[in-house]
């Protein structure tokens, strides 16, 4: 179903930005969807051509539209309705290991715990 304008909130959960509906409207009304620089509401209507910035549980996503869907499909046409323009992912860090006691060991003494908070830098 295509047409010329789509809802905001229809078109990132149809593409898969957002895992449901009420997810996608609620970002849209908490202010994490924006389209050519502006706030969208849940209600906006989308064009081709248009650039939808969302903060999903993901990460930052930055996307262009290419084709408008209102109903949701299959990963591989989804990706095909947008442009990624997303930022690529920061790397992890690298984070000590943290020291492991044995099973049965029972509590940690005041001279674990404070080994503890000086290998976690506190």
């Amino acid at each position: 179903m295509e047409t010329s304008t789509v809802r905001t909130d229809a078109w990132v959960w149809a593409v898969r930005l957002f895992s449901s509906r009420a997810a996608a409207t609620a970002a849209c009304k908490g202010g994490h969807v924006h389209v050519n620089g502006h706030r969208a509401k849940p209600a906006q209507p989308l064009r081709v051509g248009d650039r939808v910035e969302a903060t999903t549980p993901g990460g930052p996503r930055v996307v262009v539209v290419t084709r408008l869907i209102a109903k949701r499909v299959g990963a591989p046409v989804a990706a095909g309705c947008f442009t990624d323009h997303s930022p690529p992912p920061p790397p992890k860090a690298e984070r000590p290991i943290a020291p492991r006691r044995d099973p049965g060991a029972g509590r940690p003494t005041k001279r674990d715990r404070r080994a503890i908070d000086r290998l976690r830098g506190r």
